[in-house]
């Protein structure tokens, strides 16, 4: 799947739970200590516009404040990011930074759109709506993290590994590794 259809995918079910958000809940703790509901898409709008600015030049326009509006902020930003990636120069960039340099789509694909997949999971579970993710895609994903396992702990982007059954879903496994508690 190409890196534009990766976001498209996983941006349509982050938007359904960002349009799912009940009145009253945008402020609901979320699973990542200290951060509310609306801290999730925050944390999203904000990062990725540093990451490409600083690792590839390229600026995306600020959009509605996610304190006033979440919804429209995450619809505004995600836009943007599709834009981008359904840009055929898009391909001709590159990102330069921690850890490497990488095709712009790809690094893309490979840090924000599989960090927006897993805090999907967040803003459902902060709001109360359906927590289910791709089992497969939790599969991939938990099998391409294992081996980098120690790298990404000491990162300080993922709490400590929680205990689960050997027999837990892909989802379950993810969740834990990435330090969730389901």
């Amino acid at each position: 799947m190409s890196a534009a259809d990766s976001f498209r995918q996983t941006s349509a079910a982050f938007a359904a739970r960002v349009h799912g958000v009940p009145d009253g809940r945008w402020d609901d703790p979320a699973p990542v200590e200290g951060w509310v509901a609306r801290d999730v898409v925050r944390h999203l709008v904000e990062w990725l516009p540093a990451f490409l600015s600083s690792g590839a030049g390229v600026e995306l326009a600020k959009g509605p404040s996610v304190d006033e509006d979440p919804v429209g902020a995450w619809d505004f930003f995600a836009a943007q990011v599709q834009a981008l990636l359904d840009d055929p120069a898009t391909a001709e960039l590159t990102y330069t930074g921690p850890p490497g340099t990488h095709p712009l789509d790809r690094a893309i694909d490979q840090f924000f759109t599989s960090d927006l997949f897993l805090h999907t999971w967040d803003l459902a579970r902060a709001t109360g709506q359906d927590e289910t993710l791709d089992p497969e895609r939790c599969a991939a994903m938990l099998a391409g993290m294992e081996p980098w396992d120690e790298i990404l702990r000491s990162s300080g982007h993922y709490g400590p590994r929680v205990a689960v059954a050997d027999d837990a879903d892909a989802q379950t496994k993810l969740l834990a590794f990435i330090g969730r508690r389901v």
